[in-house]
């Protein structure tokens, strides 16, 4: 999940989809502006893509939830 810059939501949202690894983009209301999905093979992946989300220089502030299999 993710906070972007007021005004830079669509900038921001093309930046997402371009990123390797990103599943789907969601633009939602409330404490965050971005749901981020991604899948990928391992926890160095997501780190990898965390820290090239939070270089964005649209990006404020993120997030990070790891999801489990039931």
């Amino acid at each position: 999940m993710l906070n972007v810059l007021p005004g830079s939501e669509k900038n921001a949202y093309n930046d997402l989809k371009s990123f390797a690894g990103v599943k789907d983009v969601y633009h939602v209301f409330g404490e965050f502006d971005f749901v981020v999905i991604v899948e990928l093979e391992t926890l160095r992946e997501l780190n990898d893509i965390v820290d090239k989300i939070r270089e964005s220089p649209n990006v404020t502030a993120t997030q990070t939830i790891v999801g489990a299999e039931l």
